[in-house]
């Protein structure tokens, strides 16, 4: 076997190009969200992995999507070595792996005529895939959960996070053949993708703002805070949570005997505000009842509740004065490695898995949590980033949304943003359906969302308080609610029609006669390069 010189064994300067693209796309795409939260930076990362695939092979595509994938998921869930470096790094690893599978096609879809539309597409596509598969999905990272403050968040009301996100990835791709036409000497056509561009940013401000009028509530989240210990097995055996919440509720009920705050319609604990099932612990359900009793209000709390086959309910259990217990809400969307585990035979003894005793059971009802007039609809931690979990109770009749949340394992020892990158997808859902949002966090950050996406009130991470709010009751349908799941259908379909048309136009290049070498495989072999 010859053996490679040590030049040829050197990338090309065009693939170092490519990789240092994609590196820097995929950092500035992180930049866009909390903590850092520049969501303008948001459409250039879409546009620097075009740039890193346009006239590369597959095989060097691939390695550009996935250290595109690298450079933006590594930091953006690093919350997660929390728990350890093995599922931070593993999940980096599989969510890498998607996108650089995803990218191999992108050279082709860009050497079409329009080919922006195709790569819009093609990033609806590619969170389609990501958010259901595998195991569930994992959505995190969607290009509009980072685009609350945007001018064109109001896309979301029209067409969901799909509309949003392909906002995201056209403007970044109407960028680069902007630039690509205008260096042609095609003015005309750049300045008429400008146009586009500005009417794309600004038509979602034409659309009417979510209604204050009708009926409205007063609503209190209770923040307890818990003990931020350092070590997993110190957090797990925390027993303090319930009684730090009780004691949260008990001051906020004294403001108001004193006159100094209204009433609460309804009272708000977060995920896991109880360590149990309070009719199973007497010393729970009293704490509760007593907590009700002290406010005269509704209360929804958070707990573990007894499931058949010695399995447990993740779930929202709402507590009416004079009455006790009336309804509760089962996380449907359970969290594996974290509320199961997956072949636990072979995978429940490792690590911090063995902190999880038992697996959880999923829920199934949608109907929202009825205290009063408010009707609450609510979506449990990480259930706020799928799409169909948060539609389900809004199209069951929900006025309110309520995020019930327990995150103080992602922050207790690297704050990476974890808590900030929930409200920001909790401010899209409010612009989505038209409706307050109460997001309710044992240890920060809770807060209250005003149905046009900004934040009334809030408290940070790792303090106790409580937040007092008075928010619209809306049923009101808006056209994200009625469309469904079509918008991500309609704007993912493009994505099919230029696959197609670049597999036609490679059988006809297969079959027409040779000519010069085609500048979109001016590439080396991925093998070459690397060796």
């Amino acid at each position: 076997m010859r053996a490679l010189s040590p030049r040829a064994a050197r990338p090309s300067a065009a693939t170092l190009r490519s990789l240092a693209a994609a590196s820097v796309g995929g950092l500035l795409l992180y930049a866009s969200f909390p903590p850092v939260g520049w969501w303008f930076l948001a459409p250039l990362g879409p546009a620097l992995l075009i740039l890193a695939v346009r006239g590369r092979r597959a095989r060097s595509a691939f390695a550009a999507g996935g250290l595109f994938g690298i450079a933006f998921f590594a930091p953006l869930i690093v919350w997660l070595a929390n728990l350890g470096l093995a599922p931070w790094l593993v999940l980096t690893a599989v969510q890498a792996l998607v996108f650089a599978l995803a990218a191999m096609p992108l050279p082709r879809l860009i050497a079409l005529p329009g080919w922006p539309l195709y790569t819009a597409a093609w990033w609806v596509a590619l969170e389609a895939v990501r958010g259901r598969a595998p195991l569930g999905g994992f959505p995190w990272g969607r290009l509009a959960f980072g685009q609350a403050d945007a001018p064109y968040a109001g896309w979301a009301a029209v067409g969901g996070g799909p509309a949003v996100s392909f906002t995201v990835a056209l403007l970044g791709s109407l960028l680069v053949y902007g630039l690509t036409e205008w260096r042609g000497g095609r003015r005309q056509v750049s300045a008429a993708v400008c146009l586009g561009a500005a009417v794309l940013i600004t038509a979602p401000l034409a659309l009417p703002a979510p209604s204050t009028s009708g009926p409205s509530a007063v609503v209190a989240v209770v923040q307890g805070n818990v003990e931020r210990e350092r070590t997993l097995e110190e957090q797990a055996r925390v027993r303090g949570v319930a009684e730090n919440h009780a004691r949260e509720t008990k001051a906020l009920a004294d403001a108001v005997r004193r006159g100094e705050v209204p009433r609460p319609d309804v009272v708000l604990w977060p995920e896991n505000s109880l360590d149990g099932d309070p009719e199973r612990y007497p010393e729970f359900g009293a704490l509760v009842a007593d907590s009700v009793r002290e406010l005269g209000s509704p209360l929804l709390i958070g707990a573990m509740l007894e499931a058949p086959d010695d399995r447990a309910y993740n779930a929202g259990q709402l507590w009416l004065p004079g009455q006790g217990p009336a309804s509760w809400y089962a996380k449907r969307q359970i969290v594996p490695f974290g509320e199961y585990i997956p072949a636990r035979s072979l995978l429940g003894g490792l690590g911090a898995l063995q902190l999880i005793p038992r697996d959880l059971l999923p829920g199934t009802s949608t109907a929202p949590l009825a205290a009063g007039k408010v009707r609450l609809g609510d979506v449990i931690c990480y259930e706020i980033a799928y799409d169909d979990r948060v539609r389900d109770t809004v199209r069951a009749g929900a006025n309110l949304l309520v995020v019930q949340t327990n995150n103080a394992t992602y922050e207790r020892g690297l704050q990476a943003g974890q808590s900030e990158q929930q409200l920001a997808m909790a401010r899209i859902r409010a612009i989505e359906y038209g409706r307050a949002v109460a997001l309710a966090s044992t240890s920060g950050v809770s807060a209250i969302v005003g149905p046009d996406g900004q934040v009334m009130d809030r408290l940070g991470t790792w303090r106790a308080g409580h937040l007092l709010e008075r928010v619209p009751l809306s049923s009101r349908l808006t056209l994200s609610e009625w469309f469904g799941v079509w918008p991500e259908v309609l704007l993912g379909t493009p994505l099919l029609v230029g696959l197609a048309l670049s597999l036609r136009r490679s059988r006809r290049t297969a079959t027409a006669p040779q000519g010069p070498a085609s500048t979109l495989d001016h590439d080396q072999p991925f093998t070459k390069l690397l060796s």
